[in-house]
């Protein structure tokens, strides 16, 4: 019984997207972990404490799309050797200041929202809406992640765009 009303062929695209998102997740999932453990400096305890929600967050999103992948009847991949393959997300130094880390996260981000675009891309050519409500609002949560992360690296001095302020 096909009780998503999607042919096979049309969800194959899809769960390769799909999980090249996993692995992204995954390698990203550790940086984080990696960036928690290891920050250093005057902002030890806001980074120390955003990273841990970040990657608890990204741990939940992780069972999220390999559950998804299982719901469109395919097996996600799972070993980590796959994950360090086919991931644009690459590991990082542990080496690194406060600044540099929040920087690399934001760069990351960059590649995960161009990695949710394919996977909506994908879904939307099978119509498959369960997975574009799942990632649309993966997307809308990392946009504010990074916005808040981009906010935290600028000075005070900096402006936002004032074109509409009278």
């Amino acid at each position: 019984m096909n009780y998503l009303n999607i042919e096979k062929d049309q969800i194959l695209p899809v769960v390769t997207e799909l999980n090249v998102l996993l692995a992204d997740y995954h390698v990203y999932y550790q940086k984080l972990r990696n960036f928690h453990w290891n920050v250093l400096g005057e902002n030890f305890f806001d980074l120390h404490n955003r990273f841990e929600e970040m990657y608890n967050d990204t741990k939940t999103k992780i069972d999220e799309v390999a559950e998804r992948i299982i719901t469109l009847k395919y097996h996600p991949i799972s070993k980590l050797s796959d994950y360090i393959e086919i991931s644009r997300v690459k590991e990082s130094s542990p080496l690194l200041t406060d600044k540099e880390m929040v920087a690399t996260i934001i760069d990351d981000h960059k590649i995960l929202i161009e990695q949710l675009s394919k996977v909506i891309d994908r879904a939307d050519k099978a119509n498959d809406e369960g997975t574009i409500d799942l990632i649309g609002a993966y997307i809308r949560e990392l946009e504010k992640s990074t916005w808040m992360l981009n906010a935290w690296s600028k000075n005070t001095k900096d402006a936002l765009d004032t074109s509409f302020v009278k």
